[in-house]
C-alpha cells in the first residue's frame, strides 16, 4: 500500500497561490506595525517545557505540544520540551533573558508559527502564525488605545470594514462578579459562561451558569450589568461605568479598574479605532495571565474573533523575579485568511500570475541568448520566466495561458536578425514587433 501523502491532521501545505495571499497580510500587518514603531522579535519553535506549563491555565496546558525525551532518556516517557503555544510567553522569556540589552520600553512583533494540540475544525488549525504586537515597560493606558489602532489599521487596510474592537477590564470583571454574589472558587466557572454571551444569548448564559451552580439571583445581576436590560455598554460614554461603579461600591482595586478602562477608551476615542471601539463587559479571554484591560476583535457574521490580546504586568515577573509591565495584541492570520478567501478580498494582483513575461526558445542554440534577454527584462523590473525547453510555440503559449502569462516574448531568426522581438499578448491575442531594447517599456505599460 502506497504510504498517505497527506499532511498530519490540523497541519497544512501552502501551494503558491496560498503562500501569496499570506505573504499580502503578513506585508500589511508588518507595514503598520513598523509604522507604530515596533521592532521585529523571532524566538525558536522548540521552548524548555517548564518555559510553557501553567502559563496558560489548565485548558491551555492540556493543549501544549510536548516533545518526549530523546536518546537514553525516550523510555521514560516524559517530555522536557514542546513546540512554542503563543508567543507572548517566548517574549516573556526575552525580555527576563536580555533585559539590560533592550531599551526601556520594548516595542516588538513577531509573526511565527505556534502549535496546539487542539480538535482541527474551520479556521482552526493545530498550527498556525500569529501576528503578535506587544509594548514591554509601561503602564501606560496610551498603550492599549495604541495597540488597538494598530490592530485596526491592519484590517483596515486590508479591507476589513464590518469589525468591532471589543474592550474590557478583569478588575471590572472581578467587581462584576463579587457585586453579584458570586463565590471566588466560581469565579472561573462564571467567567467562562458569560463570554459565551454573544453566541448563546442572556438565556444560554443564565442556563450555562445555573448548571455551573451559581446562584439565580446572581445570574441576574450579572446579566443585568452586561447590558441586557436598559443600561447598555457604550464605546463614547462612561455612563455604563459610572453607573455599575455606583451600584457595586468596588474596592480599591477594583475602582482602579474602572478609571483605567475609562482612560483607555477616551484616549482610543482619539485614534483610527474609535469608529470600531465597543465596551463589552461579558468579554473575559480565557488565558489566565491577563492582569488589567482585555481587547478582541470581532466580525459581523463571524463566529469566534479575528485577534485579541489585553495586559499581563505579572508574566515577565515569573521568569525576571520582579513585575515588568506588558500589554499586546495577537491577530489571528488565519482566521483573516479565511475569511478574505470567501468574501474574494484579495487585489487581483495577489492572485494574479507568477510572472509578467514568458521568454520562448526557438530553437536548441538559443537558451544562451534567452537567458540574456531574461537578464535585460528583470533589470528593467519585469518579472521573468525562461521555458526551459526547446519546444514548438503553440506549446509554450499553451503553457503561458495555463499559468496566466499575460506576454509570451518571441524571438526567431528573422527577430533577431532585425535587432526585434515579438511580444504577444495573451490577454488579447495581439501581437506585435518593436526594437529589443524597448521590450520591457513595452510590456510594462500593459501589465494587469
Amino acid at each position: 500500500m502506497a504510504a498517505s501523502t497527506q499532511p498530519a491532521r490540523g497541519m497544512r501545505d501552502f501551494l503558491p497561490d496560498d503562500v501569496r495571499k499570506r505573504e499580502h497580510v503578513i506585508g500589511v500587518v508588518v507595514e503598520v506595525y513598523r509604522q507604530y514603531g515596533y521592532e521585529p522579535l523571532e524566538t525558536p519553535a522548540v521552548e524548555n517545557i517548564e518555559t510553557l506549563t501553567g502559563k496558560y491555565g489548565e485548558e491551555g496546558n492540556k493543549l501544549i505540544f510536548k516533545i518526549l525525551r530523546r536518546g537514553e532518556h525516550e523510555a521514560s516517557g516524559e517530555a522536557d520540551l514542546a513546540l512554542r503555544y503563543d508567543l507572548t510567553v517566548p517574549l516573556a522569556r526575552v525580555v527576563a533573558e536580555y533585559r539590560s540589552k533592550l531599551p526601556r520600553i520594548f516595542k516588538r512583533y513577531q509573526i511565527q508559527p505556534v502549535w496546539r494540540a487542539d480538535r482541527p475544525a474551520r479556521g482552526r488549525f493545530r498550527e498556525f502564525y500569529q501576528c503578535d504586537v506587544d509594548v514591554v515597560g509601561s503602564r501606560s493606558p496610551l498603550v492599549e488605545a495604541e495597540l488597538c489602532a494598530a490592530a485596526g489599521d491592519v484590517l483596515t487596510r486590508l479591507g476589513f470594514a464590518d469589525f468591532t474592537i471589543r474592550l474590557n477590564h478583569r478588575h471590572v470583571l472581578g467587581a462584576l462578579l463579587r457585586g453579584a454574589g458570586v463565590p471566588p472558587e466560581l469565579g472561573g466557572d462564571a467567567l467562562v459562561a458569560l463570554d459565551k454571551l454573544d453566541k448563546i444569548g442572556a438565556d444560554g448564559v443564565a442556563r450555562e451558569l445555573e448548571a455551573r451552580g451559581i446562584a439565580a439571583s446572581s445570574s441576574v445581576k450579572l446579566l443585568t450589568w452586561l447590558g441586557v436590560g436598559a443600561l447598555q455598554p457604550s464605546a463614547r460614554s462612561t455612563d455604563w461605568l459610572d453607573a455599575v461603579e455606583r451600584e457595586i461600591d468596588p474596592d480599591e482595586r477594583e475602582r482602579k479598574g474602572f478609571d483605567n478602562l475609562r482612560d483607555i477608551m477616551r484616549l482610543t476615542m482619539r485614534t483610527s479605532a474609535a469608529p470600531h471601539l465597543q465596551l463589552d463587559p461579558s468579554l473575559a479571554r480565557g488565558l489566565s495571565y491577563y492582569t488589567g484591560a482585555i481587547m478582541e476583535i470581532a466580525v459581523a457574521d463571524l463566529p469566534g474573533s479575528l485577534g485579541g490580546g489585553g495586559r499581563y504586568d505579572n508574566l515577565i515577573g515569573m521568569f525576571l523575579g520582579e513585575d515588568v509591565p506588558a500589554c499586546g495584541f495577537s491577530l489571528g492570520l488565519e482566521r483573516i485568511l479565511v475569511v478574505m478567501t470567501e468574501r474574494g478580498m484579495f487585489p487581483a494582483s495577489v492572485a494574479g500570475a507568477a510572472s509578467d513575461v514568458l521568454v520562448t526558445q526557438w530553437n536548441a542554440g538559443g537558451a544562451g541568448d534567452a537567458l540574456a534577454l531574461a537578464a535585460e527584462l528583470r533589470e528593467a523590473g519585469l518579472r521573468v520566466e525562461v521555458y526551459p525547453d526547446a519546444d514548438k510555440l503553440g506549446k509554450q503559449f499553451k503553457y503561458a495561458s495555463a499559468r496566466g502569462v499575460p506576454f509570451v516574448l518571441v524571438v526567431g531568426e528573422d527577430e533577431a536578425a532585425r535587432g526585434e522581438v515579438t511580444i504577444k499578448d495573451m490577454r488579447t491575442g495581439e501581437q506585435r514587433s518593436v526594437p529589443r531594447e524597448q521590450a520591457a517599456a513595452a510590456m510594462s505599460a500593459g501589465r494587469p
